[in-house]
């Protein structure tokens, strides 16, 4: 891990730095590292994140421990094939995490997805696809409140559940105005207790399963019979979804990161292959050690998959590493979406006064993330299911503006069509683009209710911005986070 400067000072950030060397296929060009963003009040984000760091940090946004948090649902919607759904979900997500990596290179600035699409195909397609991103990063830190009352309501029964949820909110509010610092490093512990535990839970479902005689390896790739057909793999493999958001998160820390176009890239690919590995290895052991779609509840189905493969002592040691990741996950998810409204804010989307400001104390957008909290607090009335199937809805519209926004950038507008350049430019994103498309019609109708509701708010708020479509959209302008000449230098890539 790379030390991490609490002052946030480091070369990229000083005048006269050198510039980073070109990509390749671009010889003699160079891309000089935008500076930390200021704002009015000359607040900044400060540059303080290298590689392991951003891993590290998507990691724990989407929690190694995540895949319980649908293994129930799942499980009974492939018939017992979440491995083969996991597999599904990681070949698309690798896709689409590569558009990613090759838009921060593109655009290493905060905002994701919206940014992208904004400098793609315009600021208003860019700012419903900022929109639909919010859906899954508003509701994700949601989830992770919700599931934390969840677990540890059945831990202590006697407490109620809001309580535990607002105790959590309140103590991730605090740690996410403080500053990024702060939640890199509480990154370090969050997942060392996760590591430990999937050391354990390895270890003895692999004992367990020694002792049982003859174990049929291929049972969570072909199923328990109860569904058949590849339809509902591509449903569960939808919902999925959820797990890997977390490397399209890196991407909102690009303003924080050292040497964005190099670092955040790298990060994403790493973030996404890492954890699609250990989602399909904690998945398979699960369905071997308990290979049954009968849950005692299957929204903490997990607890009867932790009994059976090492009693009360794992039931207890889960249920500590599963709060201490939702709790991450929370931290960072609650992180990217108050950097994603501060991006919309910095450009008038929304209006700037509340979301488009940092805090000259903290260098945080301390408003934004107090309104994230508070949103947050529906977790004490919404459902689990409803939740899952909205984040997974925003992520995959998100998913596919991200792919189509490559092909825009590099083979429609930079003309980059020669040789490799059309596989990496044209093919791969096409194929990202049509594995999320199929993804998302996965989805169930009360999904697509919900999900085109939100996107009819969207367009609502776009007509009042722009004065019933009369006024341009409000754009980013680059030029606010990086000199003219590094933003040329940013366009030749």
């Amino acid at each position: 891990m790379s030390r991490l400067d609490a002052a946030g000072a480091t070369a990229a950030d000083t005048p006269g730095s050198p510039a980073a060397p070109g990509t390749p296929g671009t010889p003699g060009t160079t891309k000089a590292t935008p500076k930390a963003t200021p704002n009015h009040d000359g607040a900044h984000l400060r540059r303080v994140l290298g590689v392991p760091s951003l891993v590290l940090f998507g990691l724990v946004y989407m929690v190694p421990l995540t895949v319980f948090t649908t293994y129930g649902i799942v499980t009974q919607l492939t018939g017992g094939r979440v491995p083969l759904a996991y597999v599904i979900t990681l070949v698309a997500m690798a896709f689409t995490a590569r558009s990613y990596a090759r838009m921060a290179v593109a655009y290493p600035f905060a905002g994701s997805a919206y940014v992208y699409a904004q400098r793609s195909f315009g600021p208003g397609i860019g700012f419903l696809a900022g929109w639909s991103l919010m859906l899954d990063y508003l509701f994700l830190p949601m989830i992770n409140y919700l599931v934390i009352g969840i677990y540890l309501n059945a831990a202590f029964p006697d407490v109620p559940q809001w309580v535990f949820i607002v105790a959590t909110i309140a103590l991730v509010t605090v740690l996410n105005v403080i500053g990024i610092v702060s939640v890199a490093r509480a990154n370090f512990v969050i997942i060392a207790v996760q590591t430990l535990f999937i050391v354990a839970f390895v270890a003895l479902s692999a004992t367990v399963l020694g002792g049982t005689g003859e174990v049929d390896l291929a049972a969570p790739f072909t199923g328990d019979g109860s569904v058949d057909g590849v339809g509902v793999l591509f449903a569960g493999a939808a919902v999925l979804c959820l797990s890997f958001l977390g490397f399209d998160s890196v991407s909102t820390l690009a303003e924080e990161a050292k040497e964005p176009t190099r670092s955040v890239p790298r990060a994403i690919m790493i973030t996404t292959v890492a954890a699609g590995v250990i989602f399909v290895l904690l998945s398979y052991l699960s369905q071997l050690v308990y290979p049954s779609n009968a849950f005692t509840s299957v929204d903490s189905a997990a607890l009867d998959v932790m009994a059976a493969a090492g009693g009360q002592f794992l039931v207890v040691f889960f249920t500590a590493a599963y709060i201490a990741g939702a709790a991450g996950s929370a931290l960072t998810s609650q992180a990217s979406v108050a950097r994603i409204l501060f991006a919309m804010g910095r450009d008038g989307v929304l209006p700037r006064a509340v979301f488009g400001r940092l805090s000259a104390r903290f260098g945080t957008p301390v408003l934004s993330i107090l309104i994230v909290s508070a949103v947050s607090l529906l977790a004490v009335v919404i459902d689990l299911g409803l939740l899952v199937e909205m984040i997974s809805f925003g992520a995959l519209i998100a998913f596919s503006v991200v792919n189509l926004s490559v092909i825009k950038h590099f083979f429609v507008d930079r003309r980059e069509r020669s040789g490799r350049a059309v596989v990496g430019n044209l093919v791969l994103p096409l194929i990202g683009f049509g594995l999320t498309l199929w993804l998302w019609t996965s989805l169930s109708p009360r999904t697509f209710v919900v999900g085109l509701a939100w996107l009819a708010l969207g367009v609502v708020i776009l007509a009042v911005v722009t004065r019933g479509f009369r006024r341009p959209t409000p754009m980013l302008d680059l030029r606010e986070e990086a000199p003219l000449d590094e933003v040329a230098a940013l366009g030749r890539k």
